[in-house]
């Protein structure tokens, strides 16, 4: 059963948690708070809402890694398993870089999963296990979308006057997601270990 709190036993203290609060939104997603920073208020709008779909197909490429770590199989499982665990935890980190700078600028970050899942433009993958080739494609892919609009957000960001939002989509989306993409992309190349000759 709810505790009916007064405001005036609120202003007062009391060791008795508020519970049961009504859902008030105190900020609509889409919108931006007027923070002295030195920015236009366009520029901030441009950044959340560029920042904001990073950020969700940042989470999505997240949670890709760790399912694509977790059904690994076959003769590289070992090297595969621990090396999309550990662009996983890097891109865990991205996704909080992501979401604290949309909170610098005054936006809202997408965190909810629904929501993320509603703007997201990485296709989502089947429910069941996919085979290697696959599942690195799939992160290739997933990753050449967020580059893809890194650039394009950065570039403009930077046109604007954005110096904190280019230098996080450059010096840490971009420069990551590069790094990963190459790592991913080596493990499709087929090519023998040992090369035998011939004669």
């Amino acid at each position: 059963m709810a505790v009916k709190r007064s405001t005036k036993a609120g202003r007062n203290g009391s060791s008795q948690p508020w519970l049961h609060l009504d859902n008030v939104q105190i900020q609509a997603f889409g919108t931006v708070r007027q923070f002295p920073l030195g920015l236009s208020f366009d520029a901030r709008m441009y950044s959340c809402q560029r920042l904001n779909q990073i950020l969700a197909d940042t989470q999505i490429l997240y949670s890709l890694y760790k399912k694509h770590h977790w059904l690994m199989r076959g003769p590289t499982f070992y090297q595969l398993h621990l090396l999309l665990d550990k662009h996983a935890g890097e891109q865990l980190a991205l996704v909080d870089v992501l979401a604290e700078r949309v909170q610098t600028l005054g936006g809202v970050a997408v965190g909810d999963p629904r929501h993320v899942a509603e703007i997201t433009v990485i296709p989502r993958p089947p429910d069941g296990a996919e085979g290697v080739p696959s599942m690195l494609s799939r992160l290739i892919e997933a990753h050449e979308t967020i580059l893809v609009a890194a650039h394009d957000a950065a570039s403009r960001a930077d046109e604007m006057g954005d110096d904190g939002t280019n230098d996080v989509l450059v010096s840490d989306i971009i420069r990551t997601g590069e790094l990963q993409t190459w790592f991913l992309i080596e493990h499709l190349v087929d090519t023998p270990l040992i090369d035998t000759p011939h004669g």
